[in-house]
C-alpha cells in the first residue's frame, strides 16, 4: 500500500494499513518504528481512528510498559504519538483514562522516588506534558469527573506534586507554562480555544472537594512560582496567576461553602483514603483563609508593579474573579483584594485600565445594591472604609521608605478607593477618625522642599512684567513646579492632586474645606498643603478636572454634590483667610533692597507721610504702629522660601477658585484682584509670575478676552482704592506697586482715569523727595513706559548701524572745475570776503502777505492746550531734573531711564521738549563727564535718544563738553582693551566702551559735527579698529566711520587711505598741471588695522579702492 495516499475512511483498510507498523513496534520497540506509525495515523481519518484507538495505542502504552531503562527518545516518540492520537479522538474508556494517566505520569516520575521528577530530556517531559493535557482534553462525558474519586486522591496527589516540582524547578519556561497549564486544565477550568466539559453544581462541588486536599500544597508552591525570579518570564507568570486564582476560586466559592449545603461524611469503604479528605467545615475556611491571605499580600506586593502589563491585567483578572466568587470566605483577603484591584485604575496600559474599571463597576454595584447577600452592602463599605483608614494611616511611612514606582502606586490605591466609594466618600468622610486620618495623611506626604537658595534669589523687574503683558492674549492653566521634601516623580503629585478633587467630588465641600482650614490655622507647619488641598478640593467640588465619565467605577451617579450656593460660600471663607493680613503680607525678601528701605521711610512712626490734594494734608505727618517686614530680625533662607511658596499656592488657588465659578466670580473679583495686584508688583518672582498667571486664568474663567481687559473694566473701584491707599501709605505700602502693574498690563484708556493720582505722587515727590523717590520713581516709570507703548512716536529714528555708502551717478561723474570754484567760495566764506553782501540779503524783510496773516497781527497770541499725556510726560521730566543728582546710584540710573522715555514721548512737539531739555542739560553732563561707569553709560544712551531729536540744541554742548570727555576715555581705554582676554568682555568698562562705539557715529551724523569734532572722533576710535580689540568693539568701530563717511566721505578716504593704501603707484590727476599724488600709506606693509581699513574702503568706495 503507498506511503502517501488520500485519508483512509474504511476501519478494514485502515486496520490493515496500519498492522504491520503496530506488530514491528511490539516486537522491535525502537524510535524509527514509533514514527513510523506516527506517520502511518496521519493517512487515517479521526472517526476511523476513533474506532481503532485501543488497537493503536496498545503498542505505545506497551513500550511504555517494558521493564527496564528506556531512551529518552523513544519515550519522547510514543508520548509524541499518542498525543496525536488523543487530539484526534475520544476517550471513552474510565479504565483508558486512568490507566494512561497513571502511565504518563510515571514517565515524568524518577524511579528512585516517583514524587520528584526524573532525570530526563527538557525535550521528554515537554511531550509528556503535551500528552496529559491532550488526554484530559479527550475525556468524553462524565469519565473525567471519575478522576476526582476519593480512590483516585493518591494518583492524582503525585501528579500534582509532579507537575508543581516542574513548573517551580525546572528551568525551560516552556516546561513550565506547559506544567502549569495541565495543572489548571485538572481545576476543569482551561481557557484554551477546545471544547470542555461544563460541570454542573453537584460535580463542580465535587471537583472542589477533592482539589481542596491540593490547595495547601499548590497555592503555596504556585506564590513560590509568581514571586520568584523576573528572569523566567512574564509568561511563566501569567500562566501560574491564572492557576492560583482558579484553584482558590474553586474551592473557596461561595456558593459551595453556604450553610444550606450539608457535609456528606466520608464513606466507611475507604479505609485510610478516607483520612485524606478534607472536609469544608466553617473552621476551615477560617483557617484557610488567613493562610491564603498571606500569600495574596506577597503575590499582590511582587506583581502589583510588575513591568510587564499582562502580569497586571492578570491580577486584576485574580481580584475581580476572587471578590466576585469567594467575598465571603475571602472576607480577610478583601482588603488586599481591593487594594490591587483599585491600584490599576491609573494603569499605564489601556487594556488593565479599561479592565479595571469594569471590575471596579461591578465591585460597586455590587457595594451598593447588596446583591451578593442580605448584609453584604454593609461590609463591603465597612471594608472599603478601614482600608481607607489603614492606607491613609501608613501613607507617610510608605512615602518615605519606598521608591517611586511603589508610592505611585500606593497613591493610586487610595485614589481608587475614592472611586469605588463614590458617594459613600461623604459618609466614609463624617466619620472625625477617618477625616483626621486622610487630612494629615494629605499635610505629612504634600510637604514641600523649601531650602533651595534660588528661589529667594530670584528677583523680578519691570521687563519681567513688560514681557508677561504681552502673553495675555494667550491663556492658559498654569501651576508652579514645586519641590516635594518625599517625592519628586510629577506623576505622583498629579494623583495626589487628583486625590484632593476626588474627595471634594464626593465630598462634603463646607466639612472638607472647614477641616482643612482648621489644619491651615493651627500650625505654619501644614499651612502650604492645606493650601494646595483646599485649591484642589474646589476645583472637585466644582467638577473641574475630575475623572467622571468613563472614569468614576458607579456611572450612575450625578454631577458634583455640593451645589452653587454652597461652592461660593466655601470660596469666600477661603479667600478670606488667603487675604488676611497675615497670610498675605508675608515676608519674601532676606536683604533690604530700594523697596524695602523706602517703605522702612514711609513707614516709620516719624515720617510717615500721606497723600491728598490738599496742601495743608501734605504737610501733615500721620504716626501709626502698624508692624513692618522690615521691622522683624533678619529671616532664614527656609522660612523665605516657605513664605514664597504660601503665597505663589494661595495666588493659585484664587485661580482655583474662579475657574470652579466661572463667571459667578465677577462679584467676587472686588475682593480678590487688588491683592492680586499688589503680588504682581512683588520683587520676588515666584510670587509675581504666580499673580501674573493667576490674573491671566481669572481672566479667562470670568469671561474676559484678556487681561488687559479685566483690568480696564475694573479700574474704576481699584484706581479709587489706589487713590485711598496711597493717602494711608503707613498702611497701604503696597498701593504704588498695584498703580505700577495696573500701568504696565492696561492700555491709553487707563491715562485720564490715572491723571489725578499721578499729580498726588508727583506733589508727593515735590514735598519729601528724599523719603519716596525711590518707590514712587518705581510709578512714574511704568507711567512712561505705559506712554511711550500707548504712544509710540513717529519720527524717524537714525540707523545706528549704517550700511555701505552707495554714490550717486552726479557724484561719480567728477568734475575739477566745479570742484576749484566751490573750494575758492568756500575759502573765501571762511576768510570773511563777500559776507557782507550775503548778510544784506538775508536781512531783507518779507512783505506781510507772504509770511503772515495781516488781520492777525493783533490777535492775542493763545497757546493751544498740550494732550494729556504730554502734559504728564512734561511733568515728570520736570521732576528728573531735581532727581538726576540724588547721591543714590540706583535711584540716578532709574531717573535716567525716566529721563530717556520722556524725550521719547515728548519728541513729537519740539517747542515743549528743547526748554525742557535745556533745563536736565547740567545735570545730565555731570552724570556724563563725573559718575560711576553706569551712570555714565545710562546717560550716553538718553544723550543718542536726546541727538535723533535735538541735534541742533545740542551740536556746541556736545562738542565742547561731552566730547573730549568722551573720546579721552576711548583713548585711554584702548590699549587695555587690546591686551585683554575674553574675560574682558564682562567687564563693566567693555560695556561703556561698547555702547559708547555704538552710538557715537549716530549722534555725530544726527548734529552734524565740523570738521575738528569729526578730526577728535577719529583720532579716539582709530586703535579700534585693530584686529586686536574684541570683535564687537571692531564691528562698533566699523560702524562708527561708517556714519563719519556719510558726512564727509574726502576727509574719511584720505584719512583712511594714509593708514594703509593697497595701491603702490601714485594718482594721476585728470589735469597736467596738476602733479601725482603719492599717499603715505601706498606699499606699507600690512599691519594690525590693514584689515578694517581695507573693508571700509571696500564697503564704502567701492572695490576698485582697495586696489
Amino acid at each position: 500500500m503507498p506511503s502517501i495516499m488520500s485519508q483512509i475512511s474504511d476501519p478494514k483498510i485502515a486496520f490493515a494499513y496500519l498492522r504491520p507498523a503496530c506488530v514491528r513496534l511490539t516486537r522491535e520497540p525502537v524510535a524509527a518504528n514509533v514514527e513510523t506509525l506516527r506517520g502511518q495515523l496521519k493517512d487515517v481519518d479521526d472517526a476511523t481512528l476513533q474506532q481503532l484507538q485501543e488497537y493503536v495505542l496498545f503498542p505505545l502504552r506497551f513500550v511504555l510498559k517494558v521493564p527496564g531503562p528506556r531512551k529518552d527518545r523513544l519515550v519522547q516518540a510514543v508520548a509524541e504519538a499518542m498525543a496525536y492520537v488523543l487530539e484526534n479522538t475520544c476517550v471513552r474508556s474510565w479504565d483508558t483514562l486512568r490507566e494512561l494517566f497513571s502511565e504518563l505520569c510515571l514517565c515524568l516520575g524518577s524511579p528512585s522516588d516517583p514524587g520528584k521528577p526524573a532525570d530526563t530530556s527538557e525535550e521528554l517531559k515537554l511531550a509528556v506534558l503535551r500528552c496529559l493535557d491532550a488526554l484530559l482534553h479527550a475525556a468524553y462525558g462524565d469519565i473525567v469527573f471519575r478522576l476526582y474519586e476519593p480512590v483516585m486522591l493518591p494518583g492524582l496527589g503525585a501528579a500534582v506534586s509532579l507537575l508543581l516540582a516542574l513548573a517551580e524547578k525546572e528551568k525551560s519556561r516552556d516546561i513550565q507554562a506547559a506544567a502549569l497549564k495541565f495543572l489548571q486544565a485538572l481545576t476543569l477550568q482551561c481557557d484554551c480555544a477546545q471544547d470542555h466539559v461544563s460541570p454542573s453544581a453537584a460535580e463542580r462541588r465535587s471537583v472542589g472537594d477533592t482539589m481542596a486536599s491540593f490547595l495547601p500544597g499548590v497555592t503555596t508552591a504556585v506564590a513560590r512560582i509568581i514571586t520568584g525570579d523576573l528572569r523566567q518570564g512574564h509568561a511563566v507568570t501569567v500562566r501560574a496567576i491564572k492557576v492560583w486564582c482558579r484553584c482558590v476560586g474553586l474551592v473557596m466559592e461561595d456558593s459551595q461553602l453556604l450553610p444550606t449545603t450539608a457535609l456528606t461524611p466520608p464513606s466507611s469503604d475507604l479505609g485510610r483514603l478516607g483520612q485524606l479528605l478534607v472536609r469544608r467545615t466553617d473552621d476551615w475556611v477560617k483557617n484557610t483563609a488567613g493562610r491564603l491571605s498571606v500569600l495574596l499580600k506577597k503575590i499582590i506586593s511582587c506583581t502589583s508593579a510588575h513591568l510587564h502589563w499582562t502580569v497586571r491585567l492578570e491580577l486584576v483578572e485574580l481580584a475581580d474573579l476572587l471578590l466576585a466568587q469567594c467575598a465571603q470566605s475571602l472576607r480577610e483577603s478583601a482588603g488586599p483584594l481591593l487594594e490591587a484591584l483599585v491600584g490599576a485604575i491609573n494603569d499605564d496600559h489601556p487594556r488593565v485600565r479599561d479592565r479595571c474599571k469594569a471590575a471596579l463597576r461591578d465591585v460597586s454595584r455590587r457595594s451598593q445594591r447588596g446583591d451578593n447577600h442580605g448584609g453584604d452592602r454593609q461590609t463591603f463599605t465597612d471594608v472599603l472604609s478601614e482600608n481607607l483608614h489603614a492606607l491613609a494611616t501608613s501613607l507617610p511611612r510608605l512615602m518615605r521608605t519606598s521608591d517611586d514606582q511603589k508610592k505611585l502606586f500606593v497613591l493610586s490605591v487610595f485614589l481608587g478607593y475614592l472611586k469605588v466609594l463614590g458617594p459613600l466618600v461623604s459618609v466614609v468622610l463624617n466619620s472625625a477618625v477617618h477625616l483626621e486620618r486622610i487630612s494629615k495623611a494629605l499635610m505629612q506626604v504634600l510637604e514641600l522642599d523649601v531650602m533651595d537658595v534660588r528661589i529667594v534669589e530670584e528677583r523680578s523687574s519691570s521687563e519681567t512684567l513688560s514681557r508677561s503683558s504681552d502673553l495675555h492674549d494667550s491663556f492658559y492653566t498654569h501651576t508652579q513646579r514645586k519641590s516635594f521634601l518625599y517625592f519628586r516623580d510629577e506623576k505622583i503629585f498629579c494623583v495626589l492632586m487628583e486625590i484632593c478633587r476626588t474627595l471634594g467630588y464626593y465630598g462634603d465641600v463646607y466639612l472638607l474645606s472647614d477641616h482643612v482650614l482648621d489644619l491651615y490655622r493651627q500650625s505654619s507647619a501644614y499651612r502650604k498643603q492645606a493650601a494646595m488641598v483646599l485649591n484642589e478640593v474646589v476645583r472637585g467640588a466644582a467638577g473641574v478636572a475630575v475623572a467622571t465619565q468613563g472614569q468614576r467605577p458607579d456611572e450612575d451617579v450625578g454631577g458634583p454634590s455640593a451645589s452653587k450656593e454652597d461652592l461660593r460660600a466655601a470660596v469666600v471663607s477661603i479667600m478670606e483667610e488667603y487675604t488676611s493680613l497675615n497670610n498675605w503680607h508675608l515676608i519674601t525678601v532676606s536683604e533690604e533692597t530700594d523697596r524695602d528701605r523706602q517703605d522702612r521711610q514711609l513707614l516709620s512712626p516719624s515720617r510717615l507721610l500721606s497723600i491728598s490734594s490738599s496742601v495743608a494734608a501734605e504737610n501733615r505727618l500721620v504716626l501709626h504702629s502698624a508692624p513692618t517686614a522690615s521691622s522683624s530680625s533678619t529671616s532664614t533662607v527656609h522660612q523665605l522660601n516657605s513664605n514664597i511658596w504660601q503665597l505663589c499656592i494661595q495666588l493659585e488657588g484664587v485661580a482655583c477658585f474662579a475657574q470652579a465659578l466661572g463667571r459667578d466670580f465677577r462679584p467676587l473679583l472686588m475682593a480678590a484682584l487688588y491683592p492680586l495686584l499688589e503680588k504682581a508688583g512683588e520683587e520676588t518672582l515666584l510670587v509675581s509670575e504666580a499673580a501674573l498667571n493667576s490674573m491671566m486664568d481669572v481672566s479667562q474663567a470670568c469671561g474676559y478676552s484678556s487681561l488687559k481687559q479685566l483690568i480696564n473694566d475694573n479700574s474704576d473701584y481699584l484706581l479709587n482704592d489706589v487713590s485711598l491707599n496711597l493717602q494711608r501709605l503707613s498702611q497701604h505700602p503696597q498701593a504704588p506697586r498695584v498703580l505700577t502693574v495696573m500701568l504696565t498690563h492696561s492700555d491709553c484708556s487707563l491715562l485720564p482715569l490715572v491723571g489725578d493720582i499721578v499729580q498726588d505722587v508727583l506733589l508727593t515727590l515735590d514735598l519729601s523727595y528724599d523719603r519716596s523717590a525711590a518707590l514712587f520713581c518705581s510709578v512714574l516709570l511704568a507711567l512712561m513706559k505705559a506712554l511711550a507703548r500707548w504712544f509710540p512716536s513717529t519720527r524717524s529714528r537714525i540707523n545706528t548701524s549704517a550700511g555701505p555708502r552707495k554714490p550717486s551717478a552726479e557724484q561719480q561723474e567728477f568734475n575739477i572745475r566745479e570742484f576749484l570754484l566751490d573750494y575758492r567760495k568756500q575759502k573765501e566764506l571762511a576768510e570773511g570776503v563777500g559776507i557782507e553782501e550775503d548778510d544784506s540779503e538775508d536781512l531783507e524783510v518779507p512783505p506781510p502777505s507772504e509770511c503772515e496773516d495781516v488781520d492777525d497781527i493783533g490777535g492775542p497770541d493763545v497757546k493751544a492746550e498740550l494732550p494729556l499725556h504730554l502734559s504728564v510726560t512734561k511733568d515728570v521730566m520736570e521732576r528728573c531734573v531735581h532727581l538726576l543728582s540724588d547721591p543714590d546710584l540706583r535711584l540716578r540710573l532709574k531717573v535716567l531711564e525716566l529721563l530717556e522715555l520722556c524725550v521719547q514721548v515728548l519728541s513729537e512737539r519740539e517747542d515743549e521738549l528743547l526748554p525742557m531739555a535745556h533745563r536736565c542739560w547740567p545735570a545730565l553732563l555731570h552724570r556724563l563727564t563725573a559718575d560711576d561707569p553706569l551712570a555714565v553709560l545710562r546717560a550716553f544712551r538718553v544723550l543718542c535718544t536726546l541727538g535723533e531729536t535735538c541735534g541742533d540744541f545740542l551740536r556746541r554742548r556736545v562738542s565742547k563738553e561731552v566730547l573730549p570727555k568722551l573720546t579721552s576715555s576711548l583713548s585711554r581705554q584702548a590699549a587695555t582693551s587690546a591686551k585683554a582676554g575674553p574675560v574682558y568682555t564682562h567687564t563693566l568698562n567693555y560695556k561703556l566702551q561698547l555702547a559708547v562705539l555704538q552710538g557715537l557715529g549716530a549722534l555725530c551724523q544726527r548734529l552734524d559735527l565740523g570738521e575738528a569734532d569729526l578730526d577728535v572722533v577719529c583720532e579716539a576710535c582709530l586703535p579700534y579698529l585693530s584686529c586686536r580689540q574684541p570683535p564687537r568693539l571692531q564691528e562698533a568701530c566699523l560702524s562708527v566711520f561708517r556714519h563719519l563717511i556719510q558726512l564727509d566721505p574726502d576727509l574719511f578716504w584720505f584719512t583712511l587711505s594714509e593708514l594703509h593704501c593697497p595701491r603702490p603707484s601714485p594718482y594721476v590727476p585728470p589735469h597736467p598741471d596738476l602733479p601725482p599724488v603719492q599717499l603715505s600709506g601706498a606699499g606699507r606693509p600690512r599691519d594690525e588695522l590693514s584689515d578694517n581699513v581695507l573693508k571700509l574702503l571696500r564697503e564704502e568706495f567701492g572695490p576698485e579702492t582697495a586696489h
